[in-house]
């Protein structure tokens, strides 16, 4: 288990350096999404998602908005997650999985 004794933010940057890490840069185009979203990156920040149904969930924004989308961690599923930005605040859309994969489906 990733360091039981850290914070949720501090766990949520432990695995997104890791990503980073073991993220496979073999061509410029990878490179160039490793950079984008290294400057994309923010401090873990506690929000409010939207999922459909209009059920809500605190999780942890780890992206600034890029355009309409940001990527958040969700605690519960253990997993990041692309969502769109709304008037409601971030609307989960369903893609999920590693954070670098989510912020490169845009």
């Amino acid at each position: 288990m990733i360091g039981s004794g850290l914070s949720i933010p501090d766990r949520i940057t432990h695995l997104i350096e890791t990503e980073m890490a073991e993220f496979n840069v073999s061509s410029e185009v990878s490179l160039a999404t490793l950079q984008a979203f290294r400057a994309a990156l923010c401090e873990p920040q506690e929000v409010t998602v939207n999922f459909s149904g209009g059920l809500t969930q605190e999780c942890w924004a780890v992206t600034w908005a890029n355009g309409d989308y940001r990527v958040i961690f969700l605690p519960l599923a253990g997993y990041f997650s692309l969502c769109v930005e709304s008037v409601f605040g971030p609307l989960d859309i369903g893609v999920h999985g590693h954070a670098i994969g989510c912020f490169s489906s845009v």
